[in-house]
């Protein structure tokens, strides 16, 4: 990963297996000691091995600087999910790094003990649905955008992290009927559905997540109260990514 400054921001670029540039992280501090981590891989920020080690690197490194994170995406989307086109590609060795760097990204965004609130700005599908989940506090755009647990259409099983955290996340009946059909909501749907926690309008989005992390962040007791809230889940998940199935083989079992 490569740093570099801009202004009041500092962009870390994500590189991938080949050393080319993939996309970038950038990072923006705020008031109130909270910084925003904005997820920038046009053009819809999709997940790639690389880019999700970057992500992954970025979010542990502010999690020691700052009192609060808020994640968000650049242009119209929050995440599209993971890079189908990529991950067709990838042999043996590169689907088992992917499995491996998706769970790394998903436990640490679950186990940070800092607040983490996710300004979901666009489209956020698969796994790029997953990551906001694994965050304490899920804000939403009012403007129209789809949002869904896509795996099962777009062909992508759930390693053991994401799948852990939806199940933490949603209620039972949401949980089994968005993993298994693939269905796609609006805002107003996943707010009634406990998908999202709050809806807000585009230009107010970041602006809010940020009061509300700085609010976070201000309670005394929330490193502690989140660790008694997420602990047992925390254990489940590590015991079911160190036996993840899909290690062995994910989107195409035929790979060598």
């Amino acid at each position: 990963m490569t740093w570099r400054h801009d202004g009041g921001r500092t962009i870390a670029a994500a590189r991938g297996g080949y050393g080319k540039p993939v996309g970038e992280v950038r990072r923006e501090p705020r008031d109130g000691g909270v910084v925003v981590v904005t997820l920038d891989r046009p053009p819809v920020n999709a997940l790639e091995t690389g880019f999700g080690r970057e992500l992954a690197a970025v979010l542990e490194r502010e999690a020691g600087e700052a009192r609060a994170i808020v994640l968000t995406g650049a242009g119209r989307a929050f995440s599209a999910g993971v890079d189908t086109k990529a991950a067709a590609t990838l042999d043996r060795e590169g689907q088992r790094a992917g499995v491996e760097a998706i769970n790394r990204l998903v436990m640490l965004m679950f186990g940070l003990d800092v607040p983490v609130v996710a300004a979901v700005n666009g489209h956020a599908l698969g796994g790029g649905l997953v990551l906001p989940l694994a965050c304490d506090v899920v804000i939403a755009t009012r403007a129209e955008c789809k949002l869904g647990l896509t795996e099962v259409v777009a062909g992508v099983p759930f390693p053991a992290a994401p799948l852990a955290v939806c199940r933490f996340r949603l209620a039972p009946p949401v949980y089994n009927n968005l993993c298994l059909t693939g269905r796609v909501l609006g805002p107003a749907e996943a707010l009634e559905l406990g998908v999202v926690d709050e809806l807000a309008e585009p230009e107010q989005l970041v602006p809010r997540a940020c009061e509300v992390a700085a609010t976070l962040a201000g309670y005394p007791a929330y490193a502690r109260v989140k660790d008694q809230v997420r602990a047992a889940a925390r254990a489940e998940m590590a015991q079911a990514v160190a036996g993840d199935p899909l290690l062995a083989a994910w989107l195409n079992p035929k790979a060598t």
